[in-house]
């Protein structure tokens, strides 16, 4: 299992809002959804929300309750930002997407996972050490079919709804993955490209004891660009990180393991052994992608 951050629970930035989400700022809120996070991005009672990420498969009631708490009864999201298309993130995007009638964007390389195309490519369950690990050959890895709501993010970086917002790729856990950024207040969306629990293992995912970690390892599929993607995120600085996995966190602390995990990738984050570690998967040559 790789190597944790121990952070302690000054770190924690997480405080009750509406609909059972935990606030991370004004204007952002997360749901959590057994052992991932959804996030709600847009000043309560207010129309012109976005949601990024949409959990399991069968959560999209709940999300949908949470929202019109937290927003108002039909004030649908202006988008649906996907960080990338595993299945605990994209599990109730075409049920939402759906029922709102609204778009849903992703990276353009992520694309394949989206439209019908390409399955991801499968886990590795012989690394990470726990329950979630074991498991992963059960798990849906598509493809699934968003269309016709599908578009590309904007090429300039921007994020639709979201002005002041960008999103930034981070690839590594997925050839497509993006996280979202704020410079204004530093609030970082960091989807799986970190995360703050063990998510290998069953028991840290309930629990969550705060901590920085790398990516999921089990569903990383190219270990350089992840560690390229946390030297990335790291100079940013962010005084709050919102995860796709675990708890919200904030503060110099934060910053510390964060620039720690950067710097000592691999022995922090990379498993010494597994299926991706010397043959990553990536878009370039297309062995990111498996055909259905």
């Amino acid at each position: 299992m790789a190597r944790q951050l121990p952070l302690d629970k000054d770190s924690i930035l997480a405080e009750a809002a509406e609909g059972g989400t935990l606030a991370a700022a004004e204007d952002v809120a997360f749901l959590r959804l057994l052992f991932v996070n959804v996030v709600l991005v847009g000043q309560p009672g207010a129309p012109g929300w976005v949601l990024v990420d949409a959990g399991i498969g069968g959560m999209a009631g709940r999300i949908r309750r949470a929202a019109a708490e937290r927003f108002g009864e039909d004030r649908p999201p202006a988008a649906i930002i996907l960080t990338h298309g595993h299945f605990d993130h994209v599990g109730s995007a075409a049920e939402l997407a759906a029922g709102w009638d609204v778009p849903v964007y992703a990276h353009p390389l992520e694309m394949p996972y989206l439209d019908g195309r390409s399955a991801y490519p499968p886990p590795d369950p012989t690394v990470g050490g726990g329950a979630m690990a074991w498991l992963s050959p059960l798990y849906p890895r598509g493809p699934v079919d968003l269309r016709p709501r599908l578009h590309a993010l904007p090429e300039d970086g921007g994020v639709p709804g979201l002005p002041g917002w960008r999103w930034l790729h981070t690839p590594g856990h997925s050839v497509g993955h993006v996280s979202l950024w704020r410079e204004a207040d530093r609030t970082l969306i960091a989807g799986d490209a970190f995360v703050t629990t063990t998510s290998e293992s069953a028991y840290a995912s309930a629990v969550q004891e705060p901590a920085l970690h790398g990516p999921p390892q089990y569903y990383t599929h190219d270990w350089q660009a992840a560690a390229a993607s946390v030297a990335r995120l790291a100079p940013l600085e962010p005084e709050r990180v919102v995860p796709g996995h675990g708890r919200a966190m904030q503060g110099e602390a934060m910053r510390a393991a964060l620039h720690r995990l950067a710097d000592a990738f691999t022995e922090l984050a990379v498993p010494p052994d597994g299926r991706y570690v010397a043959a990553p998967r990536r878009a370039e040559d297309g062995s990111a992608y498996t055909p259905p």
